[in-house]
């Protein structure tokens, strides 16, 4: 049986790997179809996508937009979208222009609290092109490099976490506008690892606005979450997705999951369930 991984990312959002040493790693993993979903940009899946035949590998241009619903971060996949279609690269624009804005809003609150970083200490220490490629990972990166912090997770849990004194909720889409815009750019729209959330009213507002899967398996999801989003899916008649949500390593250990870490569960035949739902 071939295997897939449904969620991955490169250094064009918060990943660790270029598209190609990323497709260079799926091979040495033997997955036979990649899905690169990065962060409210496209541009990884796409410069992937070249190496199609080189890599005999199945490349799935993906994207994961970032959206608000409830005051809460929620992550929306969306799969097979088309890379040329203007209203999708107009709000991707739009997302990474409100990512610059959050950046410098989060800088601005750390700076208050003695924690001097600016947004081109981040470009420069992090050899970024421009603000729009900076999350909160990388600063968080960028505060343990500074010595500000002992590890991203002290970053986060002190500073820059949900409810911390340097967090700024991002101005983004909501989770329905996410749907709607990539079913509209020719994609299949999947709810990003729900666990995580753990908001019990989202999925059913989600399903109504046409919702098409779940990501059931994630590497921060147990047994007990598997069973529920599965038997969820099930009732709801959506696709059961999973992947890895590889991003690499970060501080020695694996960020979520190594890639094919849920090929176990995800077989290719999930990919034709995906293609058979695009609207």
């Amino acid at each position: 049986m071939k295997f897939v991984d449904l969620h991955s990312h490169t250094t064009a959002s918060d990943g660790k790997l270029t598209p190609l040493e990323l497709l260079q790693y799926a091979k040495e993993k033997g997955l036979s179809a990649l899905a690169i979903t990065d962060h409210d940009t496209i541009e990884g899946a796409i410069e992937a996508a070249k190496y199609t035949k080189e890599f005999q590998l199945e490349i799935i241009i993906g994207v994961e937009l970032n959206t608000v619903w409830n005051q809460r971060e929620i992550h929306m996949l969306g799969y097979f979208v088309d890379p040329d279609n203007p209203r999708l690269q107009e709000q991707l624009i739009t997302q990474r222009e409100m990512r610059i804005a959050r950046s410098e809003k989060i800088l601005a609150r750390l700076q208050e609290l003695g924690i001097a970083l600016t947004v081109n200490d981040v470009l420069s220490e992090l050899n970024f092109n421009s603000a729009r490629d900076i999350l909160l990972p990388h600063i968080a990166e960028l505060m343990v490099k500074k010595g500000f912090v002992s590890s991203k997770q002290e970053a986060f849990q002190r500073y820059i976490g949900k409810g911390k004194p340097a967090y700024v909720l991002p101005t983004a889409l909501t989770p329905i506008e996410a749907i709607k815009l990539i079913q509209e750019s020719g994609g299949v729209a999947v709810v990003a690892h729900p666990g995580i959330y753990q908001e019990e009213g989202l999925l059913p507002d989600l399903v109504e606005a046409g919702l098409d899967g779940i990501e059931v398996y994630h590497p921060d999801h147990g047994a007990d979450e598997r069973e529920k989003y599965a038997k969820l899916a099930k009732s709801y008649r959506l696709i059961i997705t999973g992947g890895s949500d590889f991003h690499g390593e970060q501080e020695g250990k694996m960020f979520h999951g190594d890639l094919g870490s849920q090929a176990q569960f995800v077989a290719e035949d999930i990919i034709d369930q995906l293609r058979t739902a695009r609207k």
